[in-house]
């Protein structure tokens, strides 16, 4: 060591790197101090660390971790390890522990791009790659407190920094170089399987690296025989080291190594929950998500000179002989993966959080982007502008962090024309980050109100998981309960928790948003990503009540009354409507349902309550509309195929009726309610109960078989040829 700071001791790039490298693992632990918590930590990924904890504090006998096969494809070792810390020294306030952690790890993911980029063209190239990694808003709001994204990622790019130290030590690379490589690898495994891919880029980029330094004729040319057999050798002792360390730190694959590690493989690959995402303007289904989502989220959400810089270096000296290996190492690592989740139509969301361990690589890119771009000038002050140009561009992203920490990670670009255009078209705060804050300001400033049905103070919110962690210590005065928006006035509550994702985004850009009893907006740039209500009325929780006691008529002064004081609140809008419905009023209803319209005209409740006005008045044109649109506005929305068919049927149009359902069955929607429907309409058509049900299971196998979902098909030919 001593000897590494004599070398460098005259150069000034070497400590400035090393001066930045120490403030920020300092200042990363300290920031991550205001972070609130991410959506997964409460709700998934620390009562599953403690489980997998008890499994090794039991010796294997404590197995309750199998319970969340969900979380299979994922080792947990780093949530595992934060729980150990946790309990060794009695932490209360264990998610702050969490987070400096994960700020350390993310540190880590910083300090390993920047030595990639020296290890390349030296300590400027890596200064800069450190400065625009550690003020990039995305990465570094992710760093405080995403405990499964991060890691990896500093794993990932701690591995391809080994890697490629493994090819310049070519072709005798050192033994502790190995070590350290099957331990990233083991490491990156061990918190998600798709860490496996890392055994597939060392081995190609070795062979990529003896390729691009040997003519084609020597490839298998009898002297480099013995390298060859060196290299191969060592890299399968590195790929069998980086598995063995894997498998005592993942009790899923502990059990049976190989079948589990490739099963964890094909699940993260076909991960069945679908959330419900803002994109470009519109809610949409993760799973049914254009191709381009991830990378258009990227190219929006990522500084501007890391774009220009990563664009930049292939034109201005990276694919130059000397440096060609190394940017096809680097473009590769970033664009591979993000090819695939597009061309595989991958179900992601929450932004690009999948693809973080991407952008460490894709940042060492840009730093030798405008490393290379300085050495192409030779005049002085030419030299010191372009040196100064990769740390004034990313203004914009600086002044983001500066004045919405800590919601940095709600950052769009000037691509997307910042907050400002991006407002209510994507995702704010969709990890629930602002909680933390919401919940404090309740626990400062709630007042009883008189309302309150008990001795505690309702706090209402759909994330409940996160916000209890900020209640544990008050529950003798307060009560977390679990509301959705929509609903918000069906439940008991007197403060109310929402932050702004899952709101349809014409209500969000709306001139009544936020509703009037707000009392307090978490904003970043002005626009507020979580807002805290206080119950002025319980008008429409008390009508709620009576119509669930089926006193319709004595529920509907409540509601209009609830009217009077918010006419914009969702919930007694669709109950008075219903109410009207059901005492025989439907003109009375009308006026509301368009009411409903004018402000959230893709409200499925709206419109299914208009559909339901029409064929009140027999006007199956327009019912079919409104089903129609609810379809196109979400197309999961089963009770609307339900009703078009049933309209059909009405209108005796077999034909249609039946290919509605059918619709269902290529969504894997179709319900019991919906299947009995598709037999009655086979049999209409003259087929007996048993051939109806035949022509059913074949329809599914073969749509089924068409979506690649072999094994569910198959489940369907048999019982077809059952009966």
């Amino acid at each position: 060591m001593k000897k590494y700071f004599i070398e460098n001791k005259s150069n000034v790039w070497f400590w400035i790197f090393l001066s930045v490298s120490v403030v920020l693992f300092f200042l990363l632990p300290i920031m991550s101090l205001d972070s609130g918590n991410s959506g997964d930590e409460d709700a998934w990924q620390y009562p599953q660390a403690q489980k997998i904890y008890n499994f090794y504090a039991t010796g294997g006998a404590d197995t309750t971790y199998k319970s969340v096969p969900e979380m299979n494809p994922y080792g947990m070792w780093f949530d595992t390890f934060t729980v150990v810390v946790v309990k060794a020294f009695k932490i209360d306030d264990y998610q702050t522990t969490r987070h400096i952690m994960n700020s350390i790890f993310g540190f880590f993911a910083i300090l390993f791009a920047g030595l990639f980029a020296k290890n390349c063209k030296g300590w400027r190239a890596g200064v800069i790659t450190i400065l625009l990694l550690a003020i990039s808003p995305r990465f570094l709001g992710h760093l405080f407190n995403n405990p499964k994204d991060i890691p990896f990622a500093a794993m990932f790019m701690i591995s391809l920094f080994f890697i490629h130290k493994f090819i310049l030590e070519y072709p005798k690379p050192r033994i502790k170089t190995c070590i350290m490589l099957a331990v990233a690898m083991g490491l990156s495994v061990s918190i998600r399987v798709g860490g496996i891919l890392l055994y597939a880029y060392f081995g190609l980029f070795v062979v990529a690296y003896y390729v691009s330094i040997n003519k084609p004729k020597n490839y298998l040319a009898k002297q480099n025989m013995p390298i060859v057999r060196q290299l191969f050798i060592k890299y399968i002792c590195i790929v069998i080291g980086a598995f063995l360390i894997s498998i005592p730190l993942w009790p899923y694959i502990m059990t049976n190594p190989l079948h589990n590690t490739i099963q964890a493989f094909r699940d993260l690959s076909h991960y069945v929950i679908s959330i419900r995402q803002l994109f470009e303007g519109e809610i949409q289904w993760s799973d049914a998500l254009p191709w381009y989502y991830t990378p258009k989220y990227i190219l929006i959400t990522i500084p501007i000179a890391v774009i220009i810089g990563m664009l930049l270096y292939p034109f201005i000296g990276g694919w130059k002989k000397e440096n060609r290996f190394t940017t096809f190492m680097l473009y590769f690592a970033f664009i591979f993966p993000i090819f695939w989740i597009a061309y595989s139509n991958a179900n992601v969301y929450g932004g690009w959080r999948h693809a973080l361990f991407t952008y460490p690589p894709m940042v060492v890119a840009a730093g030798l982007g405008f490393n290379a771009l300085i050495d192409l000038v030779k005049n002085k002050y030419g030299k010191i502008a372009l040196t100064i140009l990769p740390f004034l561009l990313p203004i914009h992203p600086l002044l983001h962090i500066i004045r919405n920490h800590p919601y940095e990670y709600v950052y769009f670009n000037e691509l997307s024309g910042g907050m400002n255009k991006a407002y209510g078209n994507y995702e704010m705060d969709y990890y629930y980050h602002s909680t933390r804050e919401a919940s404090e300001w309740v626990l400062a400033n709630a007042k009883k109100s008189g309302m309150e049905t008990g001795k505690k103070i309702k706090v209402a919110t759909w994330h409940t998981a996160s916000v209890n962690y900020f209640f544990r210590k008050d529950t003798a005065d307060f009560q977390v309960v679990f509301s959705r928006w929509y609903e918000r006035g069906n439940n008991d509550w007197d403060y109310a928790i929402f932050t702004v994702t899952g709101i349809i985004p014409e209500q969000i850009k709306s001139a009544h948003f936020p509703p009037p009893n707000t009392v307090h907006t978490i904003n970043v740039d002005g626009k507020p990503i979580c807002i805290i209500l206080k119950r002025t009325d319980k008008s429409d929780f008390e009508g709620f009540k009576l119509k669930e006691a089926k006193q319709t008529a004595a529920a509907m002064p409540y509601f209009k009354k609830a009217l009077k004081v918010d006419p914009y609140n969702e919930a007694p809008l669709v109950n008075l409507i219903e109410c009207y419905f059901h005492v025989g009023f439907p003109d009375s209803a009308k006026p509301l349902i368009d009411h409903s319209l004018t402000f959230l005209p893709s409200y499925e409740p709206a419109n299914h309550l208009n559909a339901h006005y029409y064929i009140s008045k027999e006007d199956a044109n327009m019912a079919l509309k409104s089903c129609k649109k609810i379809i196109k506005d979400n197309f999961k929305y089963t009770d609307a195929y339900h009703m078009a068919c049933k309209i059909y049927l009405w209108q005796g149009d077999l034909n249609s009726a039946e290919k509605v359902l059918e619709e269902l069955i290529e969504i894997d929607m179709l319900d019991n309610q919906g299947g009995q429907m598709l037999i009655q309409i086979y049999m209409y058509r003259g087929l007996n109960e048993q051939e109806a049900y035949k022509r059913l299971y074949k329809k599914m196998a073969k749509s089924l078989e068409k979506r690649g979902k072999k094994k569910n098909a198959k489940e369907f030919w048999d019982i077809y040829h059952k009966l």
